[in-house]
Parts: structure tokens; sequence; C-alpha cells
């Protein structure tokens, strides 16, 4: 404008015009005058107006229309030349801007007149457009009409006046438009009222308008209008239209002023209103038409150009959809499922070419998609357009492979619209076609079921260059060339792939940097109300986020089935690398996109078709449908669609590169991999390797085809996981050209990149990974069931390489990784599992040598974590996994064992986890391990660990499989033992703090603290844990193994002890020490008795170890012996354990006990040693002993103030050995002894000895070879210890007891010998020798006494029962014992020998006189100082004496041994000596009463016994026994007749009776007649009658009674006298000269002889003691002596001789009768 108003330029106008009217008045004069004289009067004008005004181009303009006129009159002339004159001269005025609206009008009526003449079209089409364009002063009515103008003007004959009028008419439409948008400009700032869109509202209502878009307004009506055939509103005089033009304009229109449709709702109103129904419905032809069918029925109005008329509406759409769609959201979609519809099988190919073309132009415009989807798919009602196109696209695919390009009738099937067809029902094609393109094809070219389809290049990459949709100018449809709609349809996939996926992912990327950036600033903020704002941000953000997520996931979903069959059929036909690559590539791209959205399902798809055109046709099917067919019968009805995948051709020409076995159970022949098999595993490899982090459980499937086309080309794993080109290991199936060779190590590096690069995995992604990894190895694992063949080891060896590169988080991979191996390590088959075994060593291996960070020293827990499976190793039973663990374990102990640190526990419990049963070699490498430990790494381990290095060297002790490692490992424990005897302070420091700590976990978790030997210090228990383990060995079931233990246990306890805590003993004693004589004792009494033939080899055994039974009394034996010495050694601290230890004492009592019962010999007497060895009867010698202080009195007890752990360790422990073997020296305090407590002691000691002794004494119920009789030596050490014992109980020592001890004395003395041992225990038949056990019998029996004698009064009174104790035993002399119902033979005297040694018996008992007859000597000389005692008296024990006598003394000659008898007379007189006196002091209390009748028994038994003497008793002899009758009866004539008044008269009488017997009758009638004058006892009888009559007439009788008896006893013998003497006088007379019967003469001799006597005392009686009866009486037997002189014995004659010469002393005179007192 600027150029216009300068002055130059007014200036230059003013001239202009001035010539130009000039040069009109020039022109016209001739003719045309009245032109003339305007055109001069113009010229007046115009200088008047340039003088007048000074604004002149304002002024001009005002008068425009008078400056025009002359012109248009020139116009009117239609002279060609003044026509363009005045044309140009009007244009130079338009250009100036100096026309008027007035004359603007004007100007347009002249041109329209010169139209209509058809004169200067194209002058007058320039002139319209610089009346248009140079202002906006045409309006309206003049506006129509110079548009009409120029229509009328485009459809003239005149070709050129055609063109140019329509290229005026598009610029005029274009400025019409322009201004509108100018006008808006114009009024930008302005606000109006805003009025709402009405649905309904009038197209007239153009009244709200402003002019310029009013003027477009009817325009674009008209337009809308004329191509729907209709009469215009606005443009009248329009009179001729076609379609074409129509579309074309409005496609520019729409295309080039869309903001005006937006911003003016008249327009949008038009636009849904008008422009979308003339769309729809001419679109109509094209919908109905089918080819094939008969075109005729077509509506066309105006001609039939299909083609133009489609292809224009297409653009129009394509326009509408692009600028308009937020507008035309429901029409849109009409014109989407229109275009769909046309790419339909039955459209003509030139309708489906144009409408791929459209799509294509949609396809690259992702946002436009993203809106599709928003505003269609993701409504609940409404049609899913996107998904519709895309699967539009597939099916059109399709169809172009099922329909031959000679297009028969028969593949023309009506299909469904937008499905993919079913492809084998529609694949019928003709047979003919398979040839085509046979060979290898040299263009780049798609080939499916024989149709070949070449791939032309169509456009660039992104952009949608069409070609048919830009043939405005074609009338006729174009053919298109083959292949064409296919690479069209090829791009629009894969640009729809690129757009989606580039822009989801862009915008997926600003949402994580906004994420970023939000967390960022939360953490940077500090303030309270920026966290606010921060909180609705992100809370903004994370609405905005799931918003977009959502639209993403919906365009994913709605696409990638069609996308997906589509690409997979595709990529099935490709035949060329770079259209493979693009496939492929896309396939990546969306299930990467599918992946980073977390679609599981479509990414799996998209990966499975990857999958599959990796492997060989039909192998897929096997072995991805096993993993994926669930999955794609999911995914693909899913979408409602029924798509559904091609299967792939069989016959796909590629090149085959490699030929291998397929991965099966049962392989059957071999698969063929072709070189679009390695290109699609490649890209396998790189969506692995790329898009691991999305691929989650797809891992699965991509490693699952990895690992079978690794099998196919045969690679192999090697050292660390890697896979190699193995050898053809499997024999000549793998088969690979040299092409495929090349690129082997190429895969093979890029597998192993692809598992390296996990490391960069996210944790999640990498877990999917690993449970990937994991179940392809279960499947594999699976395969190789049964059978032993080769199996897969891709997953073992993956699984190594993933570990190993991710080492540096390998916690988090560790669980699973390391569970799954060891899973593999069970499997039955050996190479599988060997690979797991590798794999997993490897992995701990490396994961210790790892430079972790933090290092494993300050991470315990990783380093834990790292060893734990190698103890879960120990589960598994094949040993040649353990074996591998086992030299893993001491690789890691020669390379690591300084640092295992906490790591120890599993370590250690590896080797322990070794079972007997599970073969040498592994024990042998794992005790290898544990002594490599032992010597070596002992003080670098963790103090805690100590006690599991006990445990596994104690475990390896307990297998019985190799004997020697058990005694080795015994010896390491002593070694053990030792370490912590040298290093205790050290340990105990470290055991205390880390006890310390446990503490504190265990009060703040509020548990109490578990461990074994709990309130003991750690430090303590270490020893007892060791303690224990030996304890257990001690009870193994090797005799070998137990006594090494056993020697080992009691020797650290003896030696390392004094490190023990004053209250550790207590667990010591009861918890080891006991239990082990528990389990010993019980062990023992359950042992097999059977014989054992030998030790194994040739080892021979001895007889005493020859049964189990034997063997165990030995442990017995050993461990007892070792629990009593300890309890010896240690009685000074053990008995300060206050009030424990008599409990211990009572429990170690109760095992000696059971083991002195046990039937075993061996055992039982070394109990009792123990027994004796507790009691320090075989006391140790210890320094503070004074020999002459009984050893109970030094048992010390701590002072009372000081407590126990006061005293503490300071007392018990010192570093010097010397200190420690003085510990209980002088120096120590003085110990006060509780007398009490050890009382208690003993007295618990008294009664286990008293238990031993009455059990082991009891004779058995019943008798068999299988009775158990206690030995001598056991008997007699039994009663050896009671002695001692004694000493310590005798205070407190009652009657009860002494009762008990008596039993258990009778009974012991009362166990006979076992015919085995008796020539060693029993004297030679001669000796008369006590035993030793009768020795230590009388020993007890002594000691007792000597104590009660100086003991208390209270004591005294126990004498009676020693004396019955001895008196039983006296009795044995003629009484042995009976040892239950035990059959025994009597050894008795040697006569007697000869005959009993043949006695069946097993037992011979005991020669048990020597023993009575000692202790008889012991009654009497006990007798003898203890006859006063009152218990004596009181308890009779004279009596007791007698009585015990008589049995002696009655049986006489029949006594076992004669010297019985003899001792007995002799005894009885010795105690008769001391007791009668005593016993006359206490006549008057009645205590000897019943004492008298049993000594008269006594007498009379004694005196005249049933017994006969031995034949074989010489005279001598005889003589000698008389003697002692004698002094029997000197004894009653001196002790007892003299004081009858003291005694019971029955008693004298009783005497009486027996003397009279004995002066008469005492012959013995198995006499020779040779001896018959000494046999007769007359030196006794004479005794007896000298006593009687002594008796009977002593002065000293103070009752008539007496005397009375006296002279009763003479009466009767007088008169017995008297009857022999008749009976012999008149069996004499009878006999004649018959000698009479030996017994009668005998017995008249011993009558004369008595009678003779008789006198003789009489004679010496004083006389007023004899009754004068009795001498009447003696005088009448005078006659019947005489009698007896005719007798023809000689004998009886000279006793008759004797007899009558006293008589002479009866010859008195005759007194008077007075005298006689008979008068």
């Amino acid at each position: 404008m600027a150029g216009t108003s300068s002055p130059e330029a007014v200036k230059k106008l003013l001239e202009n015009m001035q010539g130009d009217l000039r040069a009109l008045s020039l022109e016209c004069r001739k003719k045309f005058p009245p032109v003339k004289e305007a055109a001069e009067s113009g010229i007046i004008k115009v200088k008047t107006i340039a003088a007048r005004n000074t604004d002149i181009l304002a002024a001009l303009k005002e008068n425009s229309s008078e400056v025009v006129q002359p012109f248009l009159m020139g116009c009117g002339t239609k002279e060609p030349k003044i026509t363009q004159l005045c044309l140009a001269a009007i244009q130079r005025l338009m250009s100036h801007e100096v026309v008027s609206e007035v004359a603007a009008g004007n100007v347009i009526n002249m041109l329209w007149q010169l139209m209509e003449n058809s004169l200067e079209e194209l002058k007058l089409l320039q002139t319209v457009l610089v009346l248009l364009t140079t202002n906006t002063v045409v309006h309206d009515e003049a506006l129509s009409k110079a548009i009409v103008l120029c229509f009328r003007l485009h459809f003239t004959k005149d070709n050129i006046t055609n063109n140019t009028a329509a290229a005026t008419v598009r610029q005029v439409v274009t400025v019409v438009f322009e201004r509108v948008v100018a006008e808006d400009e114009r009024y930008k700032d302005v606000i109006e009222q805003p009025i709402g869109i009405q649905g309904n509202s009038n197209r007239r209502s153009v009244s709200t308008l402003k002019p310029c878009a009013k003027d477009a307004y009817m325009l674009f009506q008209d337009l809308c209008q004329l191509v729907n055939a209709d009469a215009p509103y606005w443009l009248v005089g329009m009179t001729e239209m076609t379609r074409t033009f129509g579309l074309e304009l409005l496609e520019s229109v729409l295309n080039d002023f869309p903001q005006v449709f937006l911003q003016h709702q008249e327009f949008s109103f038009l636009l849904k209103e008008r422009v979308c129904p003339l769309v729809i419905k001419l679109f109509s032809p094209n919908i109905k038409f089918r080819q094939g069918s008969s075109t005729s029925s077509s509506p066309a109005p105006v001609e039939k150009p299909y083609f133009p008329i489609c292809m224009r509406l297409l653009r129009v759409v394509s326009v509408l959809i692009k600028q308009f769609y937020s507008l035309l959201v429901t029409e849109c979609e009409i014109f989407l499922s229109l275009l769909v519809k046309f790419l339909d099988a039955d459209k003509p190919q030139w309708l489906r070419a144009v409408a791929v073309e459209s799509i294509h132009r949609l396809c690259v415009q992702p946002q436009l998609l993203r809106s599709f989807c928003q505003s269609y798919d993701m409504k609940l009602h409404s049609t899913k357009v996107f998904r519709d196109i895309v699967n539009a696209l597939g099916s059109f695919i399709q169809s172009l492979f099922l329909v031959p390009s000679a297009g028969n009738a028969l593949a023309t099937t009506n299909q469904a619209g937008g499905g993919v067809p079913g492809s084998t029902a529609s694949a019928q094609t003709n047979p003919g076609m398979l040839g085509m393109g046979g060979g290898v094809t040299v263009l780049p070219a798609f080939e499916y079921r024989g149709i070949w389809i070449p791939i032309l290049s169509v456009s660039a990459q992104g952009s949608a260059k069409a070609t048919y949709l830009e043939m405005l100018d074609k009338v006729e449809p174009p053919t298109i060339p083959e292949g064409y709609a296919m690479s069209v349809a090829f791009h629009c996939l894969l640009d729809l792939v690129r757009g989606i996926t580039n822009m989801i992912e862009e915008e997926l990327g600003q949402v994580e940097i906004d994420h970023q950036a939000i967390t960022t600033d939360a953490q940077t903020s500090p303030t309270q109300s920026s966290d606010l704002q921060d909180f609705h941000s992100a809370s903004d953000q994370s609405d905005k986020e799931a918003v977009s997520r959502a639209v993403w996931e919906e365009m994913v979903n709605a696409c990638w089935c069609g996308l997906l069959a589509a690409l997979s059929l595709l990529l099935d036909a490709s035949t060329d690398e770079a259209a493979t690559e693009n496939i492929l590539k896309a396939e990546l791209t969306m299930a990467a996109l599918c992946g980073k959205l977390g679609l599981v399902t479509s990414r799996d798809a998209f990966i499975t078709a990857i999958c599959k055109g990796s492997l060989p046709p039909h192998y897929a099917l096997t072995v991805l449908n096993t993993t994926t067919a669930a999955l794609s019968s999911k995914s693909y009805s899913i979408q409602g669609q029924n798509v559904q995948m091609i299967s792939p051709s069989s016959e796909s020409h590629q090149q085959v590169v490699a030929v291998g076995q397929p991965l099966a159970l049962q392989p059957q022949g071999t698969v063929m991999l072709t070189s679009k098999n390695i290109q699609c595993m490649r890209t396998l490899l790189s969506l692995a390797h790329c898009h691991g982090a999305i691929l989650g459980t797809s891992w699965q499937l991509v490693l699952a085809t990895l690992q079978h086309l690794v099998w196919i080309l045969g690679l192999k794993p090697g050292v660390g996981g890697a896979l190699k080109p193995g050898r053809a290991v499997e024999g000549p199936s793998t088969v690979l050209t040299t092409a495929v060779m090349t690129d082997l190590p190429v895969i093979s590096n890029i597998l192993s990149r692809l598992f390296e690069s996990s490391q960069y995995l996210d944790d999640v992604s990498l877990h999917h990974l690993i449970n990937a990894l994991c179940s392809l190895s279960l499947e594999a694992m699976d395969m190789a069931y049964g059978n032993n063949k080769e199996p897969s080891l891709f997953a073992v060896a993956k699984l190594l390489e993933t570990g190993l590169v991710n080492m540096h988080r390998i916690e988090i991979l560790w669980r699973p990784l390391t569970g799954h191996l060891l899973e593999v390590c069970q499997h039955p088959n050996s190479r599988m599992r060997e690979w797991g075994a590798e794999a997993l060593t490897s992995l701990i291996k490396a994961g210790l040598t790892f430079n972790h960070d933090p290092s494993l020293a300050q991470n315990q827990r990783l380093q834990l974590l790292l060893l734990n499976p190698l103890k879960e190793l120990s589960n598994i039973n094949h040993p040649d996994i353990r074996l591998k663990q086992l030299e893993c374990v001491l690789q890691i102990l020669q390379s690591q064992g300084d640092s295992l640190g906490p790591g120890w526990p599993l370590v250690l419990g590896v080797m322990g986890a070794i079972r007997s049963d599970q073969g040498e070699s592994l024990i042998r490498t794992a005790f290898q391990c544990l002594q490599l430990v032992v010597t070596d790494f002992l003080p670098t381990m963790p103090c805690t660990c100590l006690q599991i290095v006990v445990e596994v060297a104690g475990s390896f002790g307990l297998h019985n499989q190799e004997l020697n490692i058990s005694l080795t490992s015994i010896g390491l424990l002593w070694n053990i033992s030792d370490y912590f005897f040298q290093r205790g302070d050290i340990i105990e420091k470290e055991l205390n703090k880390e006890e310390a700590v446990l503490q504190k976990q265990a009060e703040e978790k509020g548990v109490a603290l578990n461990r074994p030997f709990h309130p003991a210090p750690p430090f303590d228990c270490l020893w007892l844990c060791l303690y224990a383990k030996l304890g257990e060995l001690c009870v193994d079931p090797r005799p070998a193994v137990r006594k090494s233990a056993g020697q080992t246990l009691f020797s650290t306890v003896g030696a390392h002890g004094t490190l023990l805590q004053h209250s550790t003993w207590h667990t010591v004693i009861w918890k080891v020490l006991f239990h082990l004589l528990d389990r010993v004792r019980e062990s023992s009494t359950t042992a097999d008795k059977e014989k054992i033939e030998s030790g194994g080899g040739n080892i021979l055994i001895h007889h005493s170890r020859d049964t189990a039974e034997k063997q165990w009394a030995e442990t017995w034996v050993l461990t007892l012996a070792g629990v009593a010495r300890i309890f010896n050694t240690r009685r000074h601290l053990l008995q300060s354990l206050v009030g424990d230890f008599s409990q211990a004492w009572d429990v170690l009592l109760d095992h000696i006990q059971s083991a002195a019962l046990s039937k075993n010999n061996e055992v039982s007497l070394a109990a009792l040693k123990s027994f004796q060895e507790i009691l320090q009867i075989v006391s140790p010698v210890r320094e503070t002993e004074k020999p002459d202080t009984p050893p109970a009195i030094n048992v010390p007890v701590l002072i009372g103030t000081v407590t126990a752990t006061g005293l503490g360790r300071s007392f018990m422990r010192t570093d010097s050995i010397g200190d420690r073997i003085g510990r209980y020296n002088v120096t120590e305090p003085p110990v006060i002894t509780d007398e009490i407590e050890d009382l208690n002691l003993w007295w618990a000691a008294w009664n286990s000895w008293f238990r031993i002794g009455s059990e082991s004494t009891k004779p058995p119920v019943s008798c068999d070879k299988m009775t158990f009789i206690p030995s001598q030596p056991f008997l007699t050490a039994l009663i050896q210890i009671f002695p001692a014992l004694y000493q310590h109980i005798k205070t407190g020592f009652s009657m009860d007891d002494l009762q008990k001890l008596g039993v258990i004395l009778h009974g012991a003395v009362s166990v006979p010998i076992s015919s085995d041992a008796s020539p060693f225990i029993l004297p030679s038949y001669t000796e008369a020798v006590l035993t030793s056990l009768q020795e230590a019998v009388l020993t007890a029996l002594d000691v007792l006494q000597k104590a009660i004698c100086v003991g208390s009064e209270n004591m005294q009174i126990m004498h009676p029962a020693i004396f019955d104790q001895l008196l039983a035993f006296v009795e044995f002399s003629c009484k042995p014992p009976q040892y239950g119902q035990l059959e025994t033979k009597h050894i008795a005297n040697a006569k007697y020998n000869q005959i009993q040694l043949f006695a069946p018996a097993e037992w011979v008992a005991l020669n048990y006189v020597p023993f009575a007859e000692r202790s008889l000597e012991v009654v009497v000389d006990l007798y003898q100082k203890t006859a006063c005692h009152k218990a004596v008296v009181n308890e009779k024990v004279l009596q007791n004496i007698i009585k015990t006598l008589r049995m002696p003394l009655s049986l006489k000659y029949a006594c076992p041994s004669e010297s019985t008898w003899k001792l007995a007379v002799s005894s009885l007189l010795k105690v008769l000596s001391i007791g009668l006196p005593v016993a006359r002091q206490h006549a008057s209390s009645g205590k000897f009463d019943s004492m008298w009748p049993e000594l008269a028994n006594t007498f009379e038994n004694f005196l005249f016994t049933k017994s006969s003497p031995p034949d074989n008793l010489s005279i001598q002899e005889f003589q000698r026994n008389e003697s002692i009758d004698v002094e029997v009866v000197q004894l009653i004539s001196t002790e007892i007749l003299p004081y009858a008044n003291f005694i019971p008269k029955e008693f004298v009488g009783q005497i009486m009776t027996m003397l009279n017997r004995g002066s008469i009758h005492s012959q013995s009638s198995s006499f020779t007649e040779a001896e018959i004058d000494i046999r007769m006892r007359e030196e006794f009888s004479k005794m007896c009658f000298e006593t009687l009559l002594q008796f009977s007439f002593s002065n000293k009788v103070t009752t008539p009674q007496e005397g009375y008896i006296s002279r009763m006893a003479l009466s009767v013998l007088l008169k017995r006298s008297q009857d022999v003497l008749y009976r012999y006088i008149e069996d004499e007379r009878l006999s004649g000269k018959c000698p009479l019967p030996r017994q009668q003469v005998t017995e008249i001799i011993f009558v004369l002889k008595a009678v003779s006597t008789l006198i003789d005392s009489l004679k010496k009686t004083q006389p007023e003691n004899v009754d004068a009866n009795t001498w009447a009486q003696v005088i009448a037997l005078y006659p019947t002596l005489v009698e007896c002189i005719t007798c023809s014995s000689s004998e009886v004659c000279s006793a008759l001789k004797e007899a009558l010469v006293p008589f002479k002393d009866f010859m008195h005179p005759p007194a008077s009768k007075i005298q006689n007192g008979e008068s």
C-alpha cells in the first residue's frame, strides 16, 4: 500500500489516468463521441480533484464512479482495442485502490456484459482477479456476480479460457476466504457475545456474520449446492457445473482454511449439515458397486466418472478427517467405515488402490490415529474404527494373497467386513498359479502359496505420497500395476507401527521426565507448603498419565491383532531380506511397545511370531504351541474378531543354511533352517538384547526358541556357560553350510552378550529372565527323565552365565537361581545333574571371590546367602553331586578359608551332612576337609563356630564305614580340646562378647536365649558340647570307638576340667557323665548275648569279649570307673555345689548299684571297686590328706560367706600348669565340713550298699542253667566295703540297720561257688581254712561289735543282734545254708569226698565248718565280755547260745565235722561257767526262766545222743569222748545242783531224771563183746550215780519236795534193778545150757554195778539224808542178788561178787521193834 500512496506514485497515477483518458478520447473521437466527451470531462474531473484535495487518493475514491464512467462506456463499445485499453485503465485504478463499492459494482456489471458477449475473456478474468484481490470493496451480490462470471468462463469452448477460468475460480474462492481470515484478525480483540451452535439453526441465518464471512459462507454453501446438483442460492446465473470441479474447490477450501470453519459456528454447521451428507451421498454408488455385477443400475446423475469423483471424494474425506475431525466425530466414523469397506476384495482394483492410499495418509498421522482411538474405540457403543482400519489392512493384504491376479470368481467369496478370513477355507487358489515365480526370485517380492507379488518402492518412509489420489486429470480408472496395492498396504503397516510407537514412546519418555522432575522437586523442597503443591501437581500428573496410559493401551489393544496377523503373513511370504528386516523390525517395535505398556498378551503374541519365524516351518507348531497355545487362542479372541494366524506356507523358496536335529523327546528326522530363520533369530536376539527389560514372562518364549535353535545348530555349553559350536556329538545329523558356519561364532557371541547385557536389566526384568530360564530348564529336565540321552543344557548354562554377570547384585536373583539349580542337581540324568552342580558350584565360588561392594567381610548376610546353596546340596543323595559339593568346599577352604567368617557354620554343616551310607570316598573327602579345618583354620574362624567343628568331628566319629576315620576323628576332638585349653582366654572373651549381643537381641524380641546348655557361660558350653560329643561316641556300636572315646572323654575332663566354672560342673555331671552312664547302662543291659564269630577279617576275639554283651561290659566298666574317678578327684569342687552334690551322689550310687547288680561278674566287681573309690577306701593320695584322718572329714565345702561365684574363676582358673597342679595345696582356705550333709552322703552310700547286698545275695526264685550267682570276689569286695562305710555311719547305726546287715552277711555267706571256680576258691579238703569272703564277714561283725563295746548305752542293745548273727553262722556247721532252690553239693569232711565228687550239681557249697567254728569262738569271746550287759540279759542271749549249741551237741557223731561238737561242748562249758552265775543273779526277774528247759534238753540230747559213734572209733577216742561227758556231769554237779534252790524245780527234776538215766542206761548196744566193759561208759554212769546220790542226799534240801524228788529217783532206780534181776534169773533158769543173749547179760552186769555204786553212794551220804524207806528197798535187793549166784556167766559172777560185798555193812544185830517204830 505504501508504494501506491507515496506522492510520486500518486503523481504517476494521475498522469497515467489522464493519459488513459486522452487515449480513450482519441480512440473514440470518431466512432463513439459520447465516450470521447466523457473521457474529456473525466480529464477535467481528475485535474480538479488533484488540485482541490490534499488526500488525492481518497478524493479519487469518492468520485471513482465518475472517474471510472468513461472507461465503462469505452468497454460498452465492444471494440476490442478500446475494451482492452479500458480494462487496463480500470485495472490500474483498482490496483491503486481508488475504486469505491458502487464503482466496483458498475465495473462488474460491465464485465458481465463483456462475458455474455464472449469478448476479451482472458482480460475479463484478469480484471476480476485484480478487482477482488487488491481490495475488499466488492461484496455480496457484486461478488457473487464476479464469481459466477468466472465459473461461466470456465465452461467455454476454448481450452485456454477454461483452464484460466478454473485457475481464477480457485484463486477467487481462496481470496474470499482469505478476506474472512483478515477480517477475523481485525476484530479479534472485540469480544462478541458467544452464541451456541444451534443444532437445527436455519442455513440462512448468517445475520451474525460480518460481511466477508457472510460472502464466504454463501459461496461455500452454493458450492455444496452445486456439487449436489442443486440450484445455488447466491451464485445466481450459473449455467453449468461439474462435480469434479466442485469437489476440488471444496477440498481446497477445507484444506486451506480450516480455521474459518473451526472458528465460526455457521461454517461448522455447513460442514456438518451440507458437506458430510453430500460426501456420503456421493459415495453411495461406490459402496453399492460390486465388481462383476452390471453397472447400468448405477445412479450417477452426471456421466459415470467413478474414478474422478471417487478419488476426489476420498481427497475431501482425507481433508475432513485431517482438519475437522474434532467437529465431525460421528461423520468421520462413517467416512472411516466407508474407507474400510472400499478395501473389500469385491471392489474394483483402482478403488482399493486409492482407498489404501487414503488410509496410508491417515497412517502417517499418529496423533490423528490417537484421536480415532479416543473417540471411537474407547467409547462404549461406538464402532471400533481404529481397530477396523488395522484389521482391514490385514484382511486386504491377506485377500491379495488369496485372490489370484486373474481374479477368478472362485476366490471372491463374500467376507465379513474387517475380518481377516479363515485362510484355509478361502485359499482355493488356482493350482496353475503355483508355478509362478519359480526358482530364486531376483525382484524383491512376497510369495505365498504360489502367489507372487512384487514389492514396489511406493513412498519414502513416513510420508504418504499418493500416486492415484493425485491423478486429477484422469477420467478413466487407471490400470494399477501388480504389487502396488500390496506395497502401499505394507507401507501403511510399517508407518502405522512406526508412528504409533514413536508417539507413545515420546510421550512415555516425557512422563518419565516429569516424574523425575516431581520427585527431585519433592526431595529438594524443604517447606511444607511446597510439599503440598508437589503433591497436587503429582496427583494431576498421575491423573493425566492415567488418561494417556489408557489411550496408549487402547491403541495397542485395538491394532495389535490385525497388525500381527498381517505382519506374520508378510513375514512368511517375504522373499526379500530388506522387507523381512522391516517386518521383523515392526514386530520387534510392537513387542517392545506392548512390553513397555505392560500389555502381556499382545507382547507375547508378537514375540511368538518372531519366534515362529526363527524356527523351521511346522517345528514352531510343536514347540511354541506347547508354550503359547493357550496364549494364542486367548489373545486372538479377546478382540472379538475372527482374526487367526495363517499357517506358514511350507514351500518357501528360501535358501536352506543348516540342517539339524530337533530338540524333542523322540526326534524324528532332521529339520532345516533357512536364512530367514537365522534373520529372525537375530531379531529375536536383538529384541532380547535391547528390550530385555520389558520381556517379562515372554522371556520364556524367547529363550525356548533360542534353546531350540541352539540345539539345531549344535551349540554346546562350555566353561562359564558360554555356548560354543560343539563337535557333532549327536552323530552326522547336524549339517551346516559355510554361510552359517561363519555366522555361528557371531550368533554364539551375541547369545553370550545377550546374557551379559542382563546386568543392565532392572531387577524385575532380571527376575523374569531367571524365571524363564528356570522353567525352560524344568522342561529340559522333564524331557531328560527316564533316558540317558544328551539333555539340553542351554538353560542351565545360561543361568550360570546370567548369574556370573550379575554378581554385583547377586542377592536379588540368588534364591530363584540357586533354588532351581538345586533341583537340577537332583535330576536322575547324570549329565544334567553334573551341569547343575557345575553351575551351582561355579556361581558360589565366583560369588565368594567377586569384589562386592560392600565387601563380603562387611556384608555377612550376603556371604551366608552365597554359601547357603552349598548347604542345600547336602539334601541330595547322588554321590557325584555330593563329591562336587565337597570338592567345592575344599577349594573354598583353600582359597577363602581365612575370610569365611560367618560362613563357617554352613561350610562345616556341609562336611557334617555326610551320612554313613554315602560311600567311603565321600566320607574320606569330607573328612579331608575337616582335617584341613582342624589343622589350619581353628584360629581364623569365629569362636562361635568351634562348637560346630566339635559336632562335625563327632559325627565323623559316628560314621561306621571306616573305623580308622572314626578313631582319627576322636583324635581330632582331643586336638580341638587342646586348642580350647591353650587359647581359652581369647575364646572366652570372644564368646562372651557374642553372648552379650545375642542376649540383647533375645531380650528385644522378648524370647529366651536358646542354645544348648544355656545357663552355663558360653565357653563352658563349648566344653560341654565337646564332652557331649565324646559321650555320644562312648556309646558307639563299635567297641574300639567306645574305648577310645571313653578314654579321651575322661582324659579331657580330667586334664582340662579346671577351666570350667564352678556352676558348669553341675551340667558336666548331669548332662554329660550321668547321661552317658544311663546310656551305657541301657545298652549293656540290652546287649546281644550271641557269640561273635570273629572281629572281621582274621582277627580272633578273646573269649572274654566274644559277645556284644561282654564288649559292652568293658565299656560299662570303663565309664563307671571314669565317672567315679572324677567324683573322687574333684570331690572338693563338686561338694561345693551346695544342694546338688547329694543328688548327684545318689545318682552315682544308683549307677554303681545297677552295675553291681548286673548279671556280669566283670561289671559288678568293677562297680564295687568304683564304690570303694568314691568312698575313698582306696583313697587317692593328696597332699592335704593326713594318713590318720579318715577321708570323709576332709571333704571341703566352701565357707558360707564366700559365694560360689565370688570365688569364681579366680580360684579355679590359673594360667601356669604348676599352679593348676598345686590346686589343693596347703594354702587353701581352711574348710569347714558340713557334717550333716556329709552324714547324708554316707547314709546314701549305706543304703546303696544295702540294696546291692540284699539284691545280689537274695537267692533266686527258680533255678535253671541261666541262674546268675554272684562271684566270691564280688561278695568279698562287697562285704569289705562295710567296715569303712560303718566308720562314717556308726553314730546313727540302728538296730534296723543291723538287721539289714545281718540279712546281707547271711546271704553272702550262703552263696555257692560255681564248680568251675571251686578249685581256686575252696581250700584243699584237708585244710580247714576260711575263705576270704568268710573272713570279711567276720571282720565286719568284729568291727561292729568293737564299736558297740566302746559305744554309748543305746548302742549296747545291739549286742544280742550280733549274737544272733553269729549264732546263725554257727548253725552252718551242722546245717549248711540253702541258696534258694539251688541244688548244691556239699563238701564236708574229707572222708566223704570221694563219693561226692561225682555229684551232678553245677554249684558247690562251701565248707562252712571252719567258718561256723570260728563264729562260735567269737561268740564265746564276746559272751565272756558282755554276759552281764543288760541287753544281753534281757534278750536271752544265753538261751539262744544254748539253743544253737544244742544242734551240734545233739547230732554229736552225726555232725559233718567231729571237731564241731567237741568245740560246741567246750564252748557250752565256757559259756555256762560265765552265764550261770548271771542267770542265778537274775533268777527272780524271770528273765532266764525259759533258758532252763532249753539247757536241760541240751544236756539230755548231748549225753544221750541218738547218733551212734562211727565204727572206726578207737577205744582211746571213746574214752576221751567219755571224759567229755563226765566233764558235763561235773559241771552239773558243781555249777547247777549246788544252787538248786535258785533254779526251777522242773529243771532240777529233769536233771535228776537224766542223771538217773545216765547212771543206769548208758550203754551202747553196738559194741563188740570184747569191748563191752569199756563201752559201758562206766565212768560216766558212776559220775551220774554219784552226782545223783550226792544231790539226792544233800543236806541242802530246803523243801520237802526236793527231797522227795531225789527219793523218788532212788526208789525208781532200785525198783528197776529189782525187776531186771528177777527177769534175768528167770531167763537163766529157762535157758538151761544155752548162754543168754548178749544184751541181757550186759544189762544184768550194769545193774549189778549200779547196785554196788548205789550202796557206796548211800554209805557216803549223811545218814540223816537217807530215807528209811530207801534203806529198806536196798536191803530188799539182797535175796534177789543171792538168787543170781547160779548163773553160768563168769562176768555176771564177778559183778555179782562186787555187788554182794557191800551188804556186809547191813549185817547188824536185829534191834527191838519199838526202835523200828513198828509197835
